[in-house]
Formats: structure tokens, sequence, C-alpha cells
């Protein structure tokens, strides 16, 4: 082989060398990209396409001009109304947020973060259709959920005149029934806290924030909405710490489970106060709703759940158990109470 056929023979081996070698490199990137997407996609939640964008026109004739007659409800955050939007074939929850609220944050994202909010999708979360934003006006489409009655409605709203408190509470509100609120209740702020992507904080956690459907699911709504009255503090004073955190989150949920476990409201935080040394000294009949019965076979469980509410209360930020370990608790208890 003389000197040119040396050369050649040379410059397509390195020609060759480095084909392979790119080969390689390709095939490495191209792996890894797949399982960082695999990866990434299996903290992800099931979601659908992002909320829409209604007009201020298309909500105002789905309300029938906001009619006080589609009225179903008025909280801290706005007026509630029943609608009907040809792109759903259920009825929707049209939230109109106060124009205080919308005058004191004209420059937030307010679809920025709705859209993200919007990706939401779990059994125990009300889902959040859309939204509209309009000088003036911020408004929130979400499912409808049955009368739009929450947890503080029915464990607080007076009694029917014609009945007796206690017969009707017995008959509507058991002790069944108060389990499964509470266990799906832990498991939407679960999913708020650990599955949603980004995580969710709700912030304002509270019994007027967990719907009731009509087979009295729990679903918890206006999470994540506390970037729209941060220092407002009338009807949360009591459920919520300083600080916007997950902790703060599972302080609420506790003293929902106190309101729950007694009956009583939680008249800024003096639950706490109340409730505390009644489940330190094992005081229970002091502390559970007179209004119905314990049965015998379920009165361990109810001591379980107030153990529960005493760790998410009483205990500092930083031994306060997480939700996904109250979640657990709750979901066993729900299953032995049947």
């Amino acid at each position: 082989m003389d000197k040119s056929e040396k050369i050649a023979y040379a410059s397509v081996l390195s020609l060759l060398s480095l084909s392979i070698l790119f080969l390689i490199i390709f095939l490495f990137l191209l792996c890894r990209k797949k399982t960082i997407r695999s990866d990434n996609e299996a903290l992800l939640p099931e979601t659908k396409p992002a909320g829409l964008a209604y007009s201020l026109t298309e909500l105002d004739s789905a309300t029938d001009g906001f009619n006080q007659r589609r009225i179903i409800g008025s909280g801290r955050l706005g007026t509630v109304y029943g609608a009907v939007i040809p792109t759903h074939k259920n009825l929707v929850a049209v939230k109109r947020i106060h124009p205080g609220l919308v005058l004191s944050k004209p420059g937030f994202g307010f679809s920025t973060v709705l859209k993200s909010l919007s990706s939401s999708h779990h059994q125990n979360v009300v889902s959040i259709l859309g939204f509209s934003e309009a000088p003036g006006e911020r408004i929130i489409v979400t499912e409808f959920i049955g009368e739009g009655k929450s947890l503080n409605d029915y464990l607080h709203e007076d009694s029917n005149p014609n009945e007796s408190a206690e017969s009707a509470v017995a008959v509507e509100f058991d002790w069944r029934k108060r389990f499964k609120i509470a266990a799906g209740a832990a498991r939407g702020l679960e999913y708020l806290h650990e599955i949603t992507n980004p995580r969710i904080i709700h912030g304002r956690f509270t019994s007027s924030n967990i719907l009731l459907d009509e087979k009295s699911n729990a679903k918890i709504c206006d999470y994540g909405f506390a970037f729209l009255i941060p220092r407002e503090k009338s009807g949360i004073f009591g459920y919520i710490e300083e600080g916007y955190c997950k902790e703060s989150d599972v302080y609420g949920y506790g003293v929902v489970l106190l309101e729950i476990l007694s009956g009583r409201r939680s008249e800024n935080g003096l639950i706490v106060k109340w409730a505390t040394p009644l489940i330190k000294e094992q005081r229970f009949s002091e502390l559970l709703d007179p209004r119905i019965v314990v049965q015998s076979e379920i009165k361990c469980l109810v001591i379980r759940l107030a153990k529960v509410a005493l760790a998410c209360v009483g205990n500092s930020r930083r031994s306060r158990p997480s939700i996904s370990e109250v979640a657990a608790i709750l979901n066993s208890l729900e299953m032995e109470v049947g």
C-alpha cells in the first residue's frame, strides 16, 4: 500500500469514527430527553386544556345581565351566579369578584394565575373552567356544585323551625357523613399541595371553602385566590397563621376538623383554645357535637379523628404533619367507618 492509499484509508477511518461518535452522542441525548420528559409527565396531574377566556358580553348574557335571581351565593371574594354557557352542557357557576378587590389589584396577572389554576382537576376540587378580565371586572367560571352550599352552611345554618335542631342534624349530618367529608377535603388539599404542577397553597382554607355536592362529596373551592385579598382577615382569622405556606393550610384543616367534631363555629380561633385541653384530657363527651349520638362501634374512630385535629393545630409548624400524612389517616378512618 503506497503512501497515498494509506492517507486515504486513514481518512476513511477517521470519518467513520467521527460518524459513530456523533451517532452515539445523538442517541444518548435523544434517550435522555425522553427520560426527562417521561419523569416530568409522571409528576403532572391528568389535565385538560387551559381555562377559556370569556368576554364580558358572553358572561353578561349567560347570567341574564347578572340578574339577582341568578345569585346562588355570596362571599368575601364576590357574588356567585348560576349560568348557562353554550360551550358547556351543564350549569356553571360564575363568580364576579367584588369591585373593591378588583380596584385594589388593577395590574396583577389575573389571567396568568387563572390559566395555571385551571389545570387542576380532582374529584375533591372545584374545577375552574374559565375567566373574564375587563376594565373594573374580574370573573371566574367554575363547575356548578349543587346549590353551592358549604360545609359551614350545613354545620352552622339555622335548622328548620318546624323540626328540632337535634333531629334535623342527626338525619342530615351523621358521623359517617362527617368522616366522608373530612377525608374528601384532606384528599383535595393533598392534591393541591403535592400533585399539581406548580404546587398550589390554598391560603384561605376554611369550612366556607368546602362545598358539598348532592352526594356529600367535599369539593375545595377558592384555592390560590389569596392574592386577591392578601390583607383581608375578616372571616378567616383563626383559620390561618402568618405566612403563606402549606403548614398554614394544615392548621386551617385542623380547625375545620374541630368544627366537624364539635358542631361549633371557629369564633376567630377560640375553638382551638376551647378544644385543645378537652382532647388532651380525653374529655370527649364535652367536645363532641351534642346534637348527634356517637354509636359505640365508631366512638374510637371519632376519638382518633380528634387526635388528628389536635396534631394539626396543637403542634409547631416544624412538627406538624403534612397533609399527605393526614389524608392517609383519614382515608383509613373513612374505610373503617364504612
